[in-house]
């Protein structure tokens, strides 16, 4: 299995790149990075900012560019080399590798996507996709449609939904207040 890490950029809310905002010391995606390493053989991080390249991993640019995370999804899968894709937003620093076992043990060879969801909110950059999404991923970009999760709901895709006391371990870290929220918790 590879992971497929979309480290997208500039967040327009917090105004830096977020995969490298520092968090225990550790940049974002470095958390990301950690939770997955026994889980796979290989780390693909998508993104343009060779800033990224001082983790020592596959990064490959964007195919698309300014076409958001489905072109990120598709540059990523188009680059791997197995059929079971872990896909993981790089603001997630707080993913486990128990999470991610458990997100694992739900794939099967029907499925082209199995997210995860907690109080009625699906996830598609916490995912495992299957490396034939490609296809039907570019069809939707050449078609104009830029939505995830309009093109997840085109998918033969499974849901499992988590219990709510997860729900810190999957939240993603978009704005400035979240961050403070984050470093604040003495629980983390």
């Amino acid at each position: 299995m590879t992971a497929i890490i979309l480290a997208g950029g500039k967040s327009s809310r917090m105004g830096y790149e977020k995969g490298l905002v520092m968090y225990k010391n550790k940049p974002f995606i470095a958390h990301v990075i950690h939770a997955t390493e026994t889980l796979v053989n290989e780390v693909i991080i998508v993104s343009n900012n060779k800033n990224y390249d001082q983790f020592n991993l596959k990064r490959v640019n964007d195919i698309m560019v300014n076409t958001g995370p489905l072109a990120g999804l598709y540059s990523g899968l188009y680059h791997s080399t197995t059929e079971d894709n872990l896909v993981l937003s790089c603001d997630i620093p707080l993913i486990t590798k128990e999470l991610l076992e458990q997100l694992i043990s739900e794939v099967s060879v029907e499925d082209d996507i199995v997210q995860v969801s907690i109080k009625d909110r699906t996830n598609p950059l916490l995912a495992v996709y299957k490396k034939r999404c490609m296809v039907s991923c570019l069809k939707t970009i050449k078609s104009g449609e830029r939505r995830l999760q309009a093109f997840v709901n085109q998918q033969n895709t499974k849901t499992i939904t988590l219990e709510s006391s997860l729900e810190k371990f999957t939240q993603n870290i978009n704005t400035q207040d979240q961050l403070n929220l984050l470093c604040n918790d003495i629980d983390n």
